[in-house]
This record gives C-alpha cells, structure tokens and sequence, in this order.
C-alpha cells in the first residue's frame, strides 16, 4: 500500500474548528463521544434479535418458517454489524476499550469473518486514503467492474450497469469464500497486498469452519428438512445481505458526483485529508431517525469519515454543527435523498462502462 502525504487547504481549518466545536459540545453537555444508554438498548435489542431468530429457525417444524426465520436471522446479524461492529471497530460503541474489542471480534468473527484483517485495513487504508486506488482496499480492481478511470476500459464494460447488479449478489459470499483467503498467500483481487499475522491466519479458518457449521451442518442434522433447503437458504441469505450491503455502502463511493483522486510522482495528494473525506463520500437522508437506527449512521458517511471518534448515536445532534461549519468554510456537503445517491451510482457505473474519462456531476444542493 502506497504511503501518501496531504497538502493544506480550506479543508484544514474547516476540520480543526470543526474538532473543537465538537468538543465544546460534548464538554458543555458533559457527555460522552461513545456510546450511551441509547446504544446500550441498542446493542440488547440487535443481539437479542440474533439469537431469537436463529434459535425460531433451528427449532422450525415448517418449511416456510425456517426459511423466514433463516433470512430474519440474516438480516439481524448485518444490521448488528452495522450498528454495533462498525462503532466497536473505532472503539467508540462503549467507554470501555476491552469490551469494544470484544463486541468487534465476537460480532465479525461469528459471522466467518476475520475481525482483525478488516479492521485493521478499514482504518488504516479505507479511512485515511478513501477512493485512492493503490492504498484504499475497497478500490475495486476487477476486470469485470470498471470503477476509475485508471483502469483499462473493455468493450464489455459497455454492459456494466446491467450486469453489476447480478455481481452485487454474490459480495458477501465472494468476501467469506475467497477474498479473506486469497489473502493469506498475499492474493487479492483489491488494489492493495495484505500480510495477516500467523495466529489470524489460524482464527480467520476456524471461524469459518465454524461459520459453516451452525449456518448449514447443524441445521441439515436437527432439522427434518432436505439438505437441498438449507443450502439454497443459505445462499439466499447471502444474496439478500449483499445487495443491502452493496445499496447502503456503495452508493457512498461510487458514485459520479464523487471523486478518486490521484497522487502526483512523490506520492502527494493536492488535497487535505478532510477535503478527501468531502470530496468522496455521500450522505444520504443524514438527519433520517430511521436510518440512524438501521443503519448505525452508515447514511451519514462523510460525517463519519471525519470524526470515527464518535458514536453514530449522536450524529443527529451533532449534525447541524457539521453543516453550519461547512457553509461557513464553503465546503461542499453532499447530501441528498437515498434515490438519489442510488440514481448516481448506477448512472456512475453506466458512465465508465462507455467513457474513458467520466466528467463529474455538479453537485448543488
């Protein structure tokens, strides 16, 4: 992963007063940036959800229940990672920096996947140097997929836009079966090379073995269903968490109102760092209550961004600080509605399947 340096611009400023207001607010509020009593109900709500349904699909006598109580299952340990994984991963879901580890590794481990691999290059790679192919590792480098205009554009990617969606569906599965275990010999489909401690190596093919076990072997054993139900439910799950996956985070990113900066020959961006953040992140229905819950505040994106220090709990208070700061400083916040973020990213798609150069929407708010 190429080390990249930033310049000064608006955006320094913009961010330190942006720092100290924060912290003048939670210090005249006396409160905390983690987690409060709201995340603790939060954390008990997802975790009792995980165990209810996975508990009313081992015990289904019905088919159809066990298909409903699968795919409820499913989309309660994604939505668990979304609001309590992710603020774990930042060590801000709780006060305590054990029981944020704990939360992180018991939550991504469980689901097959390793703890360590993702947090580490989620913070060390996809946060500091967001949409910079060679040192962002959720910069796509797929043949199928043209994502920057760096890489090579093929006849075929004419079609992307129809064919991707097909792709989305098999991200989670793809991430489980090959992207973690590509790694461990130093292969990976990503922009980056990744070298995994020997101990994680050991926990990342446990974890999956045990994944399997009480996702598919233990079902097909307790259950008095065909073992055909229990694969094609497992694979649904999988499609169904893919493409909620792909529809929150990716219209983020990708999208052509955003841009993939580049480095020059000594490996500097033009940019400051929270300009960067700005100048690649999407926020859709920000000040949403629903999709603060949902979603952990994975809507607000460029908020948080520029402050993983803080709890999603309070990005809704915190929320018109950030936007009076932005306009005060004459940083442009992307904000728009959620059909809108999802128009952009498929129009994003479309456009660098047919041009080698993709000129950027103008964003107005």
């Amino acid at each position: 992963m190429k080390k990249l340096k930033f310049s000064r611009d608006k955006g320094t400023e913009f961010y330190k007063e942006l720092n100290q207001s924060l912290d003048r607010y939670f210090e005249d509020n006396k409160i905390d940036k983690t987690g409060n009593k709201t995340m603790m109900v939060k954390m008990i709500f997802y975790f009792s959800l995980d165990i209810m349904f996975y508990w009313l699909m081992i015990t289904s006598d019905n088919l159809t229940q066990f298909y409903i109580y699968y795919l409820l299952m499913g989309l309660a340990v994604l939505l668990t990672a979304f609001n309590i994984s992710h603020d774990a991963a930042h060590g801000v879901a709780v006060k305590s920096k054990f029981w944020n580890k704990f939360l992180f590794q018991l939550s991504f481990n469980l689901q097959g996947n390793n703890a360590y691999v993702w947090g580490k290059n989620h913070n060390e790679s996809h946060h500091l140097y967001t949409n910079v192919e060679g040192s962002d590792i959720d910069v796509l480098n797929n043949p199928l997929v043209r994502t920057s205009e760096n890489q090579p554009l093929r006849r075929f990617h004419r079609y992307q836009h129809i064919y991707t969606p097909v792709l989305y569906l098999f991200y989670s599965l793809n991430w489980f079966l090959f992207r973690e275990c590509l790694m461990i010999f130093n292969i990976s489909s990503r922009t980056i090379s990744i070298e995994i401690p020997k101990w994680e190596i050991v926990k990342l093919v446990l974890y999956k073995f045990l994944y399997i076990g009480y996702m598919i072997i233990i079902p097909i054993y307790i259950l008095p269903f065909e073992w055909n139900h229990i694969l094609i439910v497992f694979l649904l799950n999988h499609f169904i968490i893919s493409l909620i996956f792909v529809g929150v985070l990716g219209v983020s990113h990708l999208s052509d109102y955003v841009e993939h900066p580049q480095p020059d020959s000594n490996d500097r961006l033009p940019i400051s760092w929270p300009t960067l953040q700005m100048y690649t992140s999407v926020d859709y229905n920000s000040d949403s209550k629903f999709f603060n819950w949902t979603l952990g505040g994975f809507n607000a994106h460029a908020l948080h961004h520029l402050l993983p220090n803080i709890c999603h709990i309070h990005y809704l208070d915190i929320l018109p600080i950030f936007r009076a700061l932005c306009k005060k400083h004459n940083i442009t916040y992307m904000e728009m509605s959620y059909a809108e973020s999802l128009r952009s990213h498929f129009r994003f798609i479309k456009g660098m399947g047919r041009h080698v150069s993709l000129n950027k929407v103008r964003f107005e708010k």
